[in-house]
């Protein structure tokens, strides 16, 4: 499938925290030991990885690395443990934060006099690399280590925020701070949030920096800001399936396949009972703005470093294909909500959500008792406008840009 995405070429540039560090505010790791929370995202705009750039700069001592979901390398499936490991190139261990441990343990911080953050998130809350992001500034906060966040751009823009704010109940991995799910923030915008919110763990807080870009503008897709593309996961391939994915996502909690081991993850969507025909004809009654769909077949497969064990493996499955036509206009939690809508109304029996998983990703189990009543999706969403508008004054005093 052709990114519609990849249409939108312009030549502004935008330079990331990582190349203002070392420009300019080196002092904040100048003579120190440092530990570095990345993974192959955090780079340069010159396309140097900040690992290599801080081990060459003179400036400090690499002394850690602390890895996320899939890895330093970005290279392991999705769901899959990742191990501690020893970086061959800087001889430093890799202390992988989505294994034994997801926060820092006193002993991984050992002997560190700061640590710096570089991963690019999508923007969904249930991106695990903001959870990850947030306990490790606990950690840091908790063995009185700063913590200096290099600010990304947000992909699909940080203009926007939607869906149901995370209720207590439902606190996961997936689903750590109290947020909607598409939050319009970029991951040093958001540690602000939880830092001076007091939203750590027992209201502790870091010192915290964070080293802002230069020429990004909340309104620029990631595709205007004249950086690479560098696919934060392994189903993350292109910017159209992040511009979806706060929506699509939700798929992950039900029988229907959200396209992994596909070569189009949250871009098309199915099951082996599936009538294209009968979704389509309940989405055709429903307001979805700047997307086109039709009818696909797709059979998910095992990829090697991408799907493991995808749903319905080996199994054709008949399904709707979502393309962007205007990316402006579309909006990504309402899409969701109405293609499982659809599939629920097209086939009442075998389109279930599963229960704990469907509620950890919504943030709200309200969400699946009123797709299961059949609730139509407006109403569903104008549910959570108060909780938006609350978030939306917290959000406001946080913004950088």
């Amino acid at each position: 499938m052709t990114d519609i995405a990849t249409k939108y070429t312009v030549s502004v540039h935008v330079r990331v925290g990582a190349d203002r560090l070392l420009r300019d505010k080196y002092t904040l790791i100048e003579g120190k030991r440092v530990g570095v929370l990345t993974n192959h995202t955090g780079r340069l705009t010159d396309g140097r990885s900040i690992v290599d750039a801080l081990a060459y700069s003179g400036l400090c001592t690499l002394k850690a690395l602390y890895g996320p979901e899939h890895g330093i390398a970005g290279d392991s499936p999705d769901g899959k443990i990742v191990e501690n490991a020893l970086d061959p190139r800087h001889g430093v261990q890799v202390y992988s934060l989505y294994g034994r441990n997801q926060k820092p343990t006193p002993e991984m911080l050992d002997g560190i006099d700061v640590v710096v953050g570089d991963i690019q998130d999508v923007g969904a809350r249930f991106y695990t690399f903001i959870s990850t992001v947030a306990l490790a500034m606990e950690a840091a906060a908790e063995n009185g280590i700063p913590f200096v966040i290099l600010d990304r751009p947000n992909p699909i823009r940080g203009v926007s925020y939607d869906g149901p704010v995370r209720v207590s109940s439902l606190r996961s991995f997936v689903a750590w701070m109290p947020i909607p799910i598409m939050h319009g923030l970029t991951v040093g915008e958001l540690a602000l949030l939880w830092n001076d919110e007091g939203w750590l763990a027992n209201g502790v807080k870091v010192s915290l920096q964070v080293v802002e870009m230069e020429g990004w503008k909340r309104s620029m897709w990631y595709d205007e800001t004249g950086l690479a593309w560098t696919p934060p996961s392994p189903n993350m391939q292109t910017l159209a399936a992040a511009i979806v994915y706060p929506g699509l996502c939700l798929v992950e909690g039900t029988s229907i396949s959200e396209g992994r081991g596909s070569m189009s993850p949250f871009q098309i969507i199915g099951a082996p009972w599936a009538d294209p025909e009968k979704v389509l004809k309940h989405l055709s009654a429903y307001h979805t703005p700047g997307v086109v769909f039709s009818a696909a077949e797709f059979t998910p497969n095992e990829i090697p470093g991408t799907a493991i064990e995808p749903k319905f493996e080996g199994l054709l499955c008949r399904g709707v294909q979502i393309s962007i036509v205007d990316r402006n206009a579309v909006q990504p939690v309402h899409l969701g909500i109405a293609i499982l809508s659809a599939f629920k109304r097209a086939h009442p029996t075998e389109a279930v959500f599963r229960e704990w998983r469907f509620d950890v990703l919504t943030g709200n189990a309200n969400v699946r008792h009123q797709l299961d009543r059949g609730v139509h999706p407006d109403e569903i969403c104008s549910g959570w406008d108060d909780e938006l508008r609350s978030f939306g004054e917290i959000r406001s005093r946080h913004l950088m840009y």
